[in-house]
Order: structure tokens, then C-alpha cells, then sequence
């Protein structure tokens, strides 16, 4: 295979069109569009579609620009580590995958004690539904993934689930959506607009389960695969989210909303999944250890 012919097909990928990675790699757009054409000639299959003015990457392309990702980022690894002065210590990689249901707030709290860490790590984290970081992790491209929902028992990857802990979660609003809503908990849910998780999800499932226990009947405004979008969406007014409590202070002061209630019944767990069943890597080990002593010692159950 020729790699100047993955590094143009990179850059394409990276970049988002031939005209910018062309401008990136100072040469004609013909040029990088004949390169490609020869590594898709290669490999007997096409590695991108047009939908519209744009490109998208085909099965085969997004497989062939994970690889690409890390055989150039490697190969400027390796350009740093070289040019370095000698005996400059490497930092150990951390590879981290966090799938898109575990809330932004909630994985940096957890990568913190990594981050600073007496032995400097380098993270790299990908985020991605969690079937496809499993997948990555069974062939050692990620240490370990940090998950809603323990490994599912039709998955065919021999990996181990190391639960961190749980929260109870909170249930928020805009102030000027709260004050809309019906008053006391969780009566003030029912009819309310509802920014919900997925309902596939570990959090949707038991959602579904928790509101027909209580008899409510919100108005589900939209399913969310990413923990973000109901957050950003619920400070603006449009619906009420959801949070683990763990999280209470930032949600109120960060996105200035009001908690309408806590659900005692409802938790939300979260886990470690690894290929190891004693964990060795120091920053895996430093994540389950501050998780369970600190972050969720208090709702530890």
C-alpha cells in the first residue's frame, strides 16, 4: 500500500473536502482526488460517497480512516519522542473511550484524577456508541471505556465490567419553565415537555419503567443518544432533562436552571469496561479509585 496515498485520503477525511485538504497539502485538488482514486483502486472498494455538495466515508472508509488516524498520529509521536532531548521520559498513553449516553461533566470528573496523576499520562479519548468502543477495545486500541451499562451479554468480547458507582438523578428546568409547571415532585412531570435519553439506553429503560411506577405522563419533546444535547436544549427552556445529582451544583450554576425534584428511586450507574480483570494500567486504576471513594462514595449502593 502506498501511504502517501492514505495520508491524502486522511486529509480529505479529516478535513471534510478535497478543495481544504488540497489547500492543507499544498497541492491541486486533482491531484489529492487522483490519489485517492488510486487507493480506493487498491483496495478494490470505495472509500467515500457523495450525498449532496458533500463527502461521506462508506464502511469501508471509516474503518480505513480509523487506522489512518492512528498510523499518522503515531508517526508524530514518534517525530516528538525523537526530537526530544535524551532521556526525556515518554508519558504513558491513557486510551479512553466514553460513550455518548455518560454526561460531558460526568467523564471529566472521572478522567481528573488521570489528568493529575503523579506519573504524567497523555489521554486520548474517543466518544462513540458504546458497541463500536467495544469493538475498539477487544483489538487494544482503548484502555478502557467508560459506559452508562455494563458489557451486554450478546456481545462477543471478552472484557470485564468494573462498576464505579451510582447517583440518583435530579430532574431540571429553566426558571422559566418551572415556573410554568404544576407544583410538588414528581407531580410536576406530569403533562411537562420532557427532553428524554434514549429510550434503548440503560437511563431511558429505567426512565420508562420509574414514570409508569408514578403514574406520569410527560410530554417526551425528543430521545437523545448524546447526554449533552437534553442539556443544552433544557437551560434554553425547551423541556425538562435529567442529570445525576453528582452533578447538582454545576447544573444549577452553570446552565442557571432549577432542580424541580430529586428521584430517589431512579439511578444511574456507571462503569469501567476493560479487557483485564485485575486492573494494572496506574490511570484506570486511578479513575475506579477516586470514583468509588469520592465522586460516588456518598451515593454508593
Amino acid at each position: 500500500m502506498n501511504y502517501k496515498h492514505l495520508q491524502y485520503f486522511w486529509a480529505v477525511a479529516r478535513l471534510g473536502g478535497v478543495v481544504k485538504a488540497s489547500e492543507h497539502l499544498h497541492v491541486t485538488p486533482q491531484t489529492v482526488s487522483g490519489q485517492i482514486q488510486l487507493l480506493e483502486d487498491h483496495f478494490g472498494r470505495p472509500l467515500f460517497q457523495k450525498k449532496g455538495r458533500k463527502l461521506e466515508l462508506t464502511e469501508t472508509g471509516q474503518l480505513a480512516y480509523s487506522y489512518a488516524r492512528d498510523i499518522f498520529h503515531l508517526g508524530e509521536e514518534l517525530d516528538q519522542v525523537v526530537r526530544q532531548p535524551r532521556g526525556t521520559p515518554r508519558p504513558l498513553e491513557l486510551r479512553v473511550g466514553i460513550a455518548d449516553a455518560v454526561p460531558k461533566l460526568v467523564a471529566c470528573r472521572l478522567l481528573e484524577p488521570a489528568l493529575q496523576h503523579q506519573q504524567p499520562f497523555k489521554v486520548i479519548c474517543r466518544e462513540w456508541k458504546l458497541d463500536s468502543l467495544l469493538a475498539e477495545l477487544a483489538v487494544h486500541r482503548l484502555d478502557l471505556v467508560l459506559s452508562d451499562r455494563p458489557l451486554p451479554q450478546d456481545m462477543s468480547v471478552h472484557a470485564f465490567n468494573h462498576r464505579l458507582g451510582g447517583a440518583t438523578v435530579g430532574f431540571y428546568a429553566s426558571k422559566a419553565l418551572a415556573g410554568k409547571l404544576k407544583k410538588g415532585f414528581p407531580a410536576c412531570l406530569d403533562g411537562a415537555p420532557l427532553l428524554a435519553p434514549a429510550s434503548d439506553s440503560a437511563l431511558g429503560m429505567r426512565l420508562g419503567q420509574w414514570l409508569g411506577g408514578h403514574k406520569l405522563k410527560p410530554h417526551m419533546v425528543g430521545e437523545f443518544d448524546d447526554s449533552a444535547m437534553p442539556m443544552a436544549l433544557g437551560h434554553l427552556g425547551h423541556g425538562v432533562f435529567m442529570a445525576p445529582m453528582v452533578l447538582d451544583e454545576s447544573m444549577q450554576a452553570q446552565y442557571g436552571v432549577k432542580r424541580l425534584g430529586e428521584a430517589t428511586d431512579l439511578i444511574e450507574s456507571y462503569y469501567v469496561i476493560t479487557v483485564e480483570r485485575r486492573l494494572t494500567h496506574p490511570g484506570v486504576v486511578a479513575i475506579t479509585q477516586a470514583a468509588r471513594e469520592g465522586l460516588f462514595a456518598a451515593w454508593s449502593r
